[in-house]
């Protein structure tokens, strides 16, 4: 036990949390401050308070500027951020549910594609699975091959990020289920439950918590990804992010304030799922 400031006894456990607070207080500081500048300057920005030409004129000009095409980037981007999310989730899982029962090979395989960035990967998609890229060719259906990449269900965009964001889940679901998993699963197989009970019961509660949250993690980066959808997807609707670069990139500084509207829309639904995500956890039978 312990004593501070002649107050109360504190346990080992408190003063331990305390001390790794204090050590990790600098860099929380400097990250909360880096992004609270950021974030900000966007939403003044956005209100008009900060305007690169002319006087202030405080309101929400920018947003009802925004307002026509609005719907339907954000149409796009839920839909494409949702549609990669589940597809690399159950990647993922699929593919640390299989390295935790001892075949490695396809994590061995995830882990060499997270280095890998996603603007080589929506190349290599690209010329993969474009009109005349190599797997038409391979398969000699140049002619009847559908419309993958900038066709109208964003296909090649869905396909990129699955990919490369289900290689990330899988490690870090791997590294959740190592280790814990195999003794649970044993001990629940010697009193008699079969493989699709020992799943339900044993691997899906253990898994949930890290499942959930780099799914959050996968989505809120892929709403906010500019390069795949501008390479890979339709040039119009526009997802947010792309639409966004778009403005802010214009000659015309006066749509600078629309871009940091897009930016703010943007953070604010990547912060509602992670914010989602984390009463989600709260709620699983692990963290309870």
């Amino acid at each position: 036990m312990a004593r501070i400031g002649g107050g109360g006894p504190l346990s080992t456990s408190m003063v331990a949390r305390l001390r790794g607070g204090l050590w990790a207080a600098p860099a929380v500081v400097l990250v909360l401050a880096t992004i609270g500048t950021a974030v900000g300057t966007a939403i003044a920005q956005s209100l008009g308070l900060v305007p690169l030409i002319g006087r202030p004129t405080p309101g929400v000009a920018a947003y009802r500027a925004l307002a026509p095409e609005l719907g339907a980037s954000l149409r796009v981007s839920l839909g494409v951020a949702t549609a990669a999310t589940v597809v690399a989730a159950l990647i993922g899982f699929t593919v640390a549910v299989v390295a935790t029962s001892g075949r490695r090979i396809p994590l061995a395989v995830a882990s060499v594609t997270v280095p890998v960035p996603h603007l080589i990967g929506a190349a290599a998609v690209g010329l993969l699975l474009g009109d005349s890229g190599l797997l038409p060719r391979w398969l000699g259906v140049d002619s009847a091959w559908p419309p993958l990449v900038g066709g109208r269900w964003w296909a090649a965009v869905i396909i990129e990020y699955a990919w490369k964001e289900g290689a990330f889940i899988a490690v870090v679901v791997t590294g959740a289920l190592a280790g814990r998993r195999r003794a649970l699963d044993e001990a629940a197989a010697s009193l008699g439950a079969g493989p699709g009970t020992r799943l339900r019961l044993v691997t899906l509660p253990l898994a949930a918590p890290t499942v959930i949250l780099t799914s959050a993690i996968a989505f809120a980066y892929t709403v906010g990804s500019y390069e795949v959808p501008r390479l890979l997807g339709r040039p119009y609707p526009e997802p947010l992010a792309v639409s966004a670069v778009r403005l802010f990139r214009s000659i015309d500084l006066t749509t600078r304030p629309q871009a940091a509207a897009l930016a703010v829309v943007t953070m604010t639904l990547a912060a509602s799922v992670i914010v989602a995500a984390l009463l989600l956890v709260r709620r699983t039978s692990l963290w309870r």
